[in-house]
């Protein structure tokens, strides 16, 4: 088998792989010598369409009625009370590379109060991992899971194996279900 080292995935993203019995999936980590810590980024070096990279972005989250289901003794466990957050409750959304989120409609599917970007602190805090290199699962913490649906218009996505210079491939719809998300449309509409 290979070794966490000769893949390029993250050590905690490698372990929640054979977890999951994806043990598969590590020989297929490719790393890279340059960073593909952005959608174009990654799609450079693998040489796939941006659409076909899939964004791994963290957003909090206020007066969400559907976030409640997070345990908060593992919240406060893991990485305390949500206070040190600034009082929201993070939320992974799982978005093509090609767009980008409207947060008034991740609001909305939320039902929540208010919606904005992580601070890259939470976003480390909630994941385990730094921005431009979170995977879509296999996090510190579980948090609610939204997928936009443009990820199932193709074969195969990549996303990041818990470092910029990581990425592993995967079909949309097994990586969604890993992730434990919800199939929604919250990408931006263009005019």
């Amino acid at each position: 088998m290979t070794t966490t080292s000769e893949s390029g995935a993250h050590p905690r993203f490698a372990e929640a792989l054979r977890e999951l019995g994806l043990d598969e999936l590590i020989p297929e980590v490719r790393r890279f010598p340059e960073a593909t810590r952005t959608a174009a980024e990654a799609a450079a070096a693998i040489g796939c369409e941006l659409s076909q990279i899939c964004k791994s972005l963290i957003f909090a989250a206020w007066g969400s009625p559907l976030l409640m289901g997070v345990p908060p003794l593992e919240r406060s466990r893991e990485w305390g009370s949500s206070r040190e957050l600034g009082g929201g409750e993070p939320v992974l959304v799982l978005m093509d590379g090609a767009s980008r989120v409207d947060v008034e409609r991740v609001r909305e599917e939320l039902g929540a109060e208010k919606v904005t970007r992580a601070k890259a602190d939470v976003v480390r805090e909630a994941t385990g991992y730094a921005i431009g290199g979170v995977p879509p699962f296999g996090h510190r913490t579980k948090t609610r899971v939204l997928a936009d649906r443009s990820l199932l218009d193709h074969d195969v996505i990549w996303a990041a194996a818990g470092t910029p210079y990581s990425v592993f491939p995967m079909a949309p719809a097994a990586l969604v279900a890993q992730a434990g998300g919800t199939l929604v449309d919250v990408r931006e509409r263009t005019s």
